[in-house]
């Protein structure tokens, strides 16, 4: 008899999941006979490496396809059907990629593990960073992995399936390679041999997590036991019960109920026998009765020769295979001339239709006596939000690109004069190119001289950069000797007060003082209190002024590993920072994910995409309001912010690297102001890395400094009206906040 496997499930439940983790874990065991013996049972693990806005979305839809698809598609066999399920998968997650927020460089961040179980036959296929392994005889085996370079989502996927025998004893192990890299395969063989895979994945997943693991952290594991067939016992033999009243006479103990009972029956015996008599006669009358009616005589048989019934058969055959044959072929004619979506008639029907909606839409926007875009944008945007839902139906149905551009830019167009959206010439205001060595600039501020300072990191050095000389001036290097200590490589940059603040690898500070405009100053190293103790992870440094007569200001540093932003006073001489660092959030907090900082008395910082603020160490509910063009563009993710007022006063900037885009903002209220793009979708903003924006004077549009790789990029941005000056203090940080008026975009319709 074949043997029977029934497998024991190990996977980690979702309340103990990190809340991090973007991983999606299915099992799909059939009760279903017919689809256990055709298709087995289905074992799915999907990893997400990275820092997607919706990655744990992303592996949901892939795991969701797989499973669909599996089970779906009854055309091919198991092997072929698992292949197909997974380049679905790959497919629709390539279609997804910008809705779920996977941008280029997320491609391939996704790792699938599957298996599929169908007796004791095992498929398995990975792809990206999962791993399978297979515990047969307490040896721990790697599958081979030959998708193990090719993650999704990927432009074309090629999976291959490994295909073997499971047996009693053995175990299976999908896991994401985030956690199996921690965790180490002898942890794991130890722990898969000698517990229940329930048991051995709640204690890798409880290792993982005091390793100090996160993100990624999926896995199961099944392993496979006989099933106990049942045997048979020989053939069931009903009990009889017995007969106490067995050799007894048969009579009642009832007195004269025999006697009656005979006599009944007597009685029913003599009525049958008299209804049997009078039937009988009735019969026999009714017979005499037939027999004297007049008869038919019989019909002659005819009798049809065997050739000529095989002779009709044929032709019914033939006529009904002419049918079927003419009838396949037209179908097959309409199919080919009309295609699968319907005729082109339908077709080009819905284009037309979609067509002249857009025209007439437009025509009612600027056409119809006045320019709605002025007059009324809530109409306005109503009809050209219609204008580009029917540009869409319209190119689906077959309308050229060349109709649809010159509508789709109108569309486009109208749609960001409403919402704010303001399209800058950039140019280079100082390049880099050119130099006997590769530029790779990674940090900018605002000097106290009011030139612009860049760290650069392949020549480790720090320069001041002459806008107006064209010239750039190494000021602080690595290996340069000051205070009787030697330099490191630079990591960030910072300003405050008269100095341009400098933090190196080994987490000493030094500032710079400008001399004079020419690029001469004073190097000298600043005390800290504490700051060994800092460790390799500090993220941004910024500044404060306290007292600018005297040059005083608090020094601000963001550090994870304390999930706290430490702040230090300085001494009463400005030589350093003697005392004691003070935690400035109230309540610690995860600051793993901060990208920018900016410090104006109260704190601003881009966190994981988001922007927020924090006043006297608190979090608020101010948040910036996301820009009202979500039918044309994404959601912003931002990475750096900046600001030229003064404090809870004028514009906050913040640069979306999901658009490429800079959204401006009110930072009292987090208002939507409006927001600039280059113009002509040109790529300069592609590779930003740090920017801050200087107020015009005499009513002049603000002017917008950002460093690439290697080079210094400017734009002005075009401004409404002149503000009034601020007579506010002054803030600095990184970038650094300087006196002067706001100036606000242009103005939107929705705020």
């Amino acid at each position: 008899m074949a043997v029977r496997l029934q497998m024991k499930l190990g996977v980690v439940a979702e309340a103990e999941r990190l809340e991090d983790s973007p991983d999606t874990v299915a099992v799909v065991e059939p009760t279903i006979g017919a689809t256990s013996r055709s298709k087995g049972s289905l074992y799915v693990v999907v990893a997400g490496i990275g820092r997607a806005r919706r990655l744990q979305d992303a592996t949901r839809l892939v795991a969701d396809t797989i499973e669909g698809e599996y089970y779906y598609d009854e055309s091919a066999g198991l092997i072929a059907c698992l292949e197909k399920s997974l380049r679905a998968a790959n497919r629709r997650l390539a279609a997804e990629r910008e809705h779920l927020g996977l941008r280029d460089e997320a491609a391939g961040s996704l790792g699938v593990g599957v298996a599929v179980v169908r007796g004791t036959e095992l498929y398995v296929t990975t792809a990206g960073p999962v791993e399978a392994y297979l515990l047969h005889q307490a040896h721990l085996l790697t599958l081979p992995d030959p998708n193990a370079g090719s993650g999704l989502p990927v432009d074309e996927l090629t999976p291959q399936v490994w295909r073997g025998t499971i047996g009693p004893g053995d175990t299976l192990v999908l896991a994401s390679r985030n956690l199996t890299a921690l965790v180490g395969p002898d942890a794991l063989r130890d722990a898969v041999t000698t517990m229940h895979p329930q048991a051995a994945m709640e204690q890798l997943h409880q290792r993982f997590v005091e390793a100090g693991g996160g993100g990624s952290d999926g896995a199961l594991a099944f392993e496979a036991a006989e099933v106990s067939a049942t045997s048979g016992r020989g053939r069931p033999v009903p009990a009889r019960p017995p007969e106490p009243l067995a050799g007894s006479p048969d009579r009642s103990p009832i007195p004269l109920a025999d006697s009656v009972g005979g006599g009944v029956a007597a009685v029913s015996a003599g009525a049958s026998r008299a209804r049997a008599a009078a039937g009988g006669a009735l019969g026999g009358a009714l017979a005499r009765i037939q027999d004297l009616l007049p008869r038919r005589g019989p019909r002659y048989r005819r009798v049809t020769p065997a050739a000529t019934r095989r002779e009709t058969q044929r032709r019914a055959a033939v006529a009904v295979l002419a049918f079927v044959a003419v009838a396949a072929a037209l179908g097959v004619g309409l199919w080919i001339v009309g295609g699968p979506g319907g005729s082109p008639i339908d077709e080009v029907t819905a284009g037309e239709k979609a067509l002249a909606a857009v025209r007439e839409d437009l025509r009612l926007v600027y056409q119809n006596g006045s320019n709605l875009v002025v007059d009324d944008p809530q109409k306005a945007e109503q009809l050209l939000a219609d204008a580009y839902g029917q540009l869409a139906l319209a190119a689906k149905n077959g309308v050229p690109v060349t109709t649809l551009g010159p509508l789709r830019a109108q569309v486009v167009g109208g749609l960001d004069d409403i919402f704010g959206v303001v399209e800058v010439a950039p140019r280079t205001a100082f390049s880099f190119a050119g130099q006997e060595q590769a530029f790779d600039l990674g940090g900018l501020v605002l000097g106290p001289d009011g030139a612009p300072y860049v760290l650069d990191r392949t020549t480790k050095a720090v320069y001041r950069v002459d806008l107006a000389a064209r010239k750039a001036v190494a000021v602080v290097r690595a290996g340069a000797s000051a205070s009787g200590t030697k330099v490191g490589t630079p990591r960030l940059l910072a300003t405050g007060g008269p100095d341009v603040l400098v933090l190196d690898a080994k987490n000493v500070l030094w500032r710079w003082r400008p001399a004079d405009a020419t690029g001469k100053g004073t190097l000298a190293r600043i005390r800290i209190a504490e700051a060994s103790t800092w460790g390799a992870d500090i993220l941004q440094v910024g500044t404060f002024v306290r007292n600018a007569d005297d040059g005083l200001y608090n020094l601000y540093v963001v550090d994870p590993s304390e999930q706290q932003i430490l702040r230090y006073s300085p001494a009463r001489d400005g030589s350093g920072f003697p005392g004691a660092a003070s935690g400035y959030l109230t309540t610690p907090q995860d600051v793993s994910g901060v990208t920018s900082m900016y410090i104006d008395g109260e704190i601003y910082l881009a966190d994981r995409g988001h922007v927020e603020r924090f006043i006297s160490g608190r979090g608020s509910e101010w948040r910036p309001a996301d820009p009202p063009d979500t039918l044309l563009r994404p959601l912003p993710t931002y990475t750096y912010v900046a600001s030229p007022g003064a404090r809870g006063e004028g514009t906050m900037y913040a640069f979306d690297a999901l658009g490429d885009r800079i959204v401006a903002f009110d930072k009292a209220r987090g208002a939507y102001l409006g927001q600039y793009r280059i113009a002509g979708g040109g790529a300069d903003w592609a590779d930003v890395r740090a920017f801050y924006v200087l107020d015009g004077t005499g009513g002049q549009a603000p002017l917008l400094y950002w460093i690439a790789a290697d080079r210094i990029g400017v734009a002005t941005l075009e401004a409404a009206a002149a503000p009034a000056p601020s007579t506010s203090p002054s803030a600095s940080g990184a970038p650094a906040a300087s006196p002067g008026a706001t100036a606000r975009p242009r103005p939107t319709a929705t705020p």
